[in-house]
């Protein structure tokens, strides 16, 4: 009689590499990306790198792996959302089922506004054997903090973390009620943004900084001046009252 071990599954890791300064990646992280065989990472539809394969490419040589590249649905559909995202779980499905683990590579922290989070999930209730773990990266927010020198909290204060939205009455409410905010994905809002802080005074309170820490890196210490400009989608403001 014969009998068949079942294969162990691969571990998949989600892995914050920093906000875009190649350096800022943990030790963890670096080991991790060199022992996985496979690399997962956010793939462009129109060309470009993200900044997580442009690090990924630092400190490991592609041609040694499976460089698995996927798409993540932009949209709020929700059939297309299930149809793409299913599809992604599933590539990286293919890999874990035969023992293989998965290094997926994301900008910032793994467990903080970041497509792991979904995917993570996602693949728990399609693949519940599957282990899964996180690696911690430095956010845009800390990137943030510390290139303009603006320490968050201190003592008692309270600092939060808040996607910039159109609710107009939602945003004052959170820069009235923290000492520290830091709004991410606010360029489809900046005039708004600047329209309140005026309101309440803080205009000079407030910077902006776009892909934060990277070589593209910009800087805007006076935000009056930014008012109707289109800024890339990887910009934040940080108001410290």
């Amino acid at each position: 009689m014969t009998t068949t071990t079942a294969v162990k599954t691969g571990t998949l890791y989600g892995i914050g590499v920093g906000p875009g300064d190649p350096e800022l990646i943990t030790i963890k992280a670096f080991r991790l990306m060199k022992e996985c065989p496979v690399i997962a990472y956010p793939k462009k539809r129109m060309g470009g790198k993200s900044y997580a394969l442009e690090i990924v490419e630092l400190y490991t040589n592609p041609a040694e792996k499976e460089m698995l590249g996927l798409v993540f649905p932009m949209t709020k559909d929700p059939g297309v959302l299930e149809r793409e995202w299913s599809k992604t779980v599933e590539q990286c499905w293919s890999h874990l089922r035969e023992g293989r683990d998965i290094a997926f590579v994301t900008e910032g922290d793994p467990n903080l506004y970041s497509t792991f989070i979904h995917m993570a999930r996602l693949l728990q209730e399609l693949h519940p054997e599957v282990p899964v773990r996180s690696v911690p990266g430095i956010s845009s927010v800390l990137g943030a903090a510390a290139r303009l020198g603006l320490p968050l909290a201190d003592g008692d204060e309270q600092v939060a973390i808040v996607p910039a939205t159109g609710d107009r009455a939602a945003m004052r409410k959170a820069i009235q009620e923290h000492d520290a905010i830091v709004f991410i994905k606010v360029a489809k809002v900046l005039d708004m943004m600047i329209d309140i802080l005026e309101e309440l005074g803080l205009a000079d309170k407030a910077s902006v900084v776009t892909k934060v820490t990277s070589a593209e890196e910009r800087i805007w210490r006076d935000v009056r001046k930014l008012r109707g400009e289109e800024l890339e989608y990887l910009t934040l403001m940080a108001v410290r009252k």
